[in-house]
């Protein structure tokens, strides 16, 4: 049986997807806030995404679905208004031998969205959260992180919400 997920949730999730690839943009090319998110909304980056699901050896570009623009705006001028006390948030959940600041920037930019998001929406349960941004890190990266995220949202989740 196929699962129904409205195109409301669909955008929500392609708005997350958008926010760290904005996280990431701002942050390694220090581009202007306002700059970055103008290029998403206008669709000028982030309307494809490379997939080699089938074939590992062979890239294809695959066009993504519209985003919750209002959603994706709130989450990355959220994330970087507030990116001081978010990092140092994360800071405290990471391993002693572990920083924020040592994190490869694509990391950085999923874990500041995710923080944020979970301090700031309240009305979205901390599990759904959670499981779209450990989805976005298999997007990325292999299991070892992916499971990090997880157990280091849990936490963060744990404290910020009870």
């Amino acid at each position: 049986m196929t699962k129904f997920i409205s195109q409301k949730i669909k955008m929500k999730t392609s708005a997350r997807l958008a926010a760290v690839q904005a996280n990431y943009m701002i942050a390694v090319g220090q581009l202007p806030v306002d700059e970055v998110i103008d290029d998403f909304v206008q669709g000028k980056v982030g309307r494809f995404a490379i997939d080699n699901r089938e074939n590992e050896n062979e890239e294809k570009l695959v066009e993504l679905g519209p985003i919750d623009t209002e959603y994706f705006e709130k989450m990355v001028r959220g994330a970087q208004t507030h990116k001081e006390d978010l990092e140092k948030s994360l800071n405290k959940f990471l391993r002693d031998d572990w920083s924020y600041d040592r994190m490869d920037s694509l990391m950085q930019a999923l874990l500041l969205n995710a923080v944020y998001e979970l301090s700031a929406t309240m009305n979205i349960d901390a599990k759904i959260l959670i499981q779209e941004y450990v989805d976005l890190a298999y997007a990325f990266f292999n299991k070892n992180e992916p499971r990090m995220v997880n157990a280091l949202l849990d936490q963060i989740a744990k404290e910020i919400r009870g």
